[in-house]
């Protein structure tokens, strides 16, 4: 095949082309209205997970503005304007991910619900990922310490880092040693337990630990212990979404940046600016609301039982 030539067949971009229309049509019926936010920023995510594209500002300047990595700040502004319930189908950019299942561009389906609570939008997920199936597979919910004591026998709230470590051992070819609890559990969540899931179900897994919280409210769960009020959700071995109840509390979020800026500096990474346009609408009161991010990509890969990104892609980074 030649290189000018999509990697994607007519056949998946018009499978690709239907679930759109799909995915619009849900949302419709529920009167979730559709915005489009810039995808250029002032400031990206500081999440030391995420790599942001930094672009030259078109209006001139010394400080770069950056390629979003998620609508999520701009969309945030738009919900303490009185917007309501809102969706969102845009372009998205990481540096760095590339392979099977990522491009450093890619389709972001993002939306946040005013009025539901976080099991409510855990089955709106499942709502949508049925629209890629074409069917409805059964829904499990279990809490992080559920699938970790299920699979691990061990409790991820209370384990040592030593122990998650001895733990990552046993099962992975481990070389190299930490004691950061969090690099372990997200290791072990990654490589031991999410392959375990039952692929024919769609997995919700809810309250991780609170020192992953991102920007997710902190709760005590029935036994006293602090977690973060969010979910991610998998099927057939892919993560497909990553869900919030999401952080009010504009004086947290400074507090979540600085630890996020610390990590940074620790690793050797670079510390972007805080985006002063969220810090202020946080400030002026951020409706109570959850929120989710998925990749619609992903999404289309499981409509067209693709094995690769590339498949549902017309174009990805290799050929542009």
């Amino acid at each position: 095949m030649s290189d000018w030539q999509p990697t994607a067949s007519i056949d998946a971009l018009k499978q690709r082309a239907a679930l759109l229309n799909a995915i619009r049509g849900y949302f419709a019926e529920r009167g979730v209205m559709e915005v489009e936010t810039p995808l250029l920023a002032s400031a990206p995510v500081t999440d030391p997970n995420i790599e942001a594209i930094a672009t030259e500002n078109p209006l001139g300047g010394e400080h770069p503005l950056w390629l979003q990595t998620s609508p999520e700040f701009a969309m945030k502004r738009l919900l303490v304007a009185g917007s309501g319930a809102i969706y969102q189908i845009c372009k998205a950019f990481r540096r760095g991910e590339s392979g099977a299942r990522h491009n450093p561009e890619f389709t972001m389906l993002e939306w946040y619900r005013p009025e539901l609570s976080l099991n409510e939008l855990m089955d709106e997920v499942a709502g949508v990922i049925a629209l890629a199936l074409g069917d409805f597979p059964a829904v499990n919910k279990l809490s992080y310490r559920q699938v970790f004591k299920q699979y691990l026998n061990i409790d991820p709230h209370t384990a040592s880092a030593a122990e998650l470590a001895g733990l990552a051992r046993q099962h992975l070819d481990v070389g190299f040693d930490s004691d950061d609890p969090d690099l372990w559990l997200q290791l072990l969540m990654s490589s031991v337990i999410e392959p375990a899931l039952p692929a024919q179900n769609i997995s919700m897994i809810y309250e991780f630990p609170a020192t992953q919280a991102a920007l997710a409210k902190i709760e005590d769960d029935d036994t006293g212990q602090p977690v973060a009020r969010r979910f991610e959700a998998f099927y057939r071995g892919m993560e497909l979404a990553n869900g919030y109840d999401e952080l009010q509390d504009a004086s947290e979020l400074i507090r979540r940046i600085s630890r996020d800026h610390a990590q940074r500096q620790a690793a050797g990474q670079s510390r972007p600016p805080i985006d002063r346009y969220l810090l202020k609408a946080m400030q002026s009161g951020l409706p109570n609301c959850v929120g989710v991010a998925m990749g619609f990509d992903r999404l289309a890969m499981l409509a067209c039982q693709a094995g690769r990104i590339d498949e549902v892609i017309a174009f990805p980074v290799s050929r542009v």
